[in-house]
């Protein structure tokens, strides 16, 4: 049901995933991301996603802290960098998230981007997921080549795979691939990096519903089965963004978002990110 900000997905081991969460890519460390997970857990979010990149994870743990939101009751997700991935490198990377964080264990670890070293890394991943260390395991960014080139070598499947998605790159057979596949889509830049009112489809929808081009982008992300993690430091973005669960998208409104569709990336392909580090 996506009638609720606490609705769930069910990945492949069974683990419980949030559809919709709080993102914090360029959430300043201290208190912008504190005070965002803060008002984020405050208004029933479930799941924040961080990483080893963005250099907040302590601001991340000290906000689910202060929220007095039981650890048990939040999803936190993580992923290791590329200079930290391969076998000793990755349980070294998770071991230092952890610590930063201040928490004992993550809900999901995520490989951020295909390298040379992902088989490996990979490998470390299932040792931690074996040890409880981490509870569910995924990878962000890889397409459909790169899925084909690491599934033949695992014993445990990814459980997520989170990467680019929005009305501009729906990327429609990487997702059938995932779904088909029981990986569960988690997309990143759901409402177009903040440019999701410059779409007039978006806004005339909106309108009709009365919300904004961003709840509808949103929204339509959900419809599909995409889990999204928008990211906001403001309490009243925060509040917005979770406002999606009291509408529903008729099949014509999810057509003509999915015709908006140009290919267009907001961020770097994964090939050519991986083939310049």
């Amino acid at each position: 049901m996506l009638d609720s900000v606490n609705a769930t997905i069910t990945l492949a081991n069974g683990v419980r995933m949030p559809r919709f969460g709080l993102g914090t890519y360029k959430s300043l460390q201290g208190g912008d991301v504190e005070a965002a997970a803060v008002a984020a857990l405050s208004l029933g979010y479930r799941s924040i996603d961080t990483a080893s990149l963005y250099a907040n994870e302590p601001g991340v743990g000290a906000g689910i802290r202060a929220s007095g939101v039981p650890r048990g009751e939040v999803f936190v997700a993580s992923k290791m960098w590329n200079d930290e991935q391969g076998y000793n490198e990755t349980l070294a990377a998770c071991e230092r998230s952890l610590t930063r964080l201040g928490l004992d264990y993550l809900d999901l670890y995520l490989v951020h981007w295909p390298m040379p070293k992902t088989p490996q890394t990979w490998r470390a991943l299932e040792r931690l997921l074996a040890e409880g260390v981490v509870h569910s395991i995924g990878v962000c960014n890889h397409l459909r080549h790169h899925l084909d080139a690491l599934l033949p070598h695992v014993c445990v499947p990814p459980m997520v795979n989170q990467f680019e998605l929005h009305p501009w790159h729906t990327q429609p057979a990487l997702v059938k691939f995932c779904q088909s596949y029981g990986i569960v889509v988690e997309g990143w830049a759901p409402t177009l990096r903040g440019r999701a009112h410059t779409v007039p489809e978006l806004v005339e929808i909106g309108v009709r519903h009365g919300k904004t081009a961003t709840q509808v982008a949103l929204r339509w992300a959900l419809q599909k089965d995409v889990v999204v993690i928008p990211k906001s430091t403001h309490a009243e973005r925060i509040a917005e963004n979770a406002a999606i669960f009291d509408f529903c998208l008729s099949a014509g409104e999810m057509a003509t978002i999915d015709d908006l569709d140009r290919g267009e990336r907001l961020g770097p392909h994964p090939d050519s990110f991986a083939a310049r580090r």
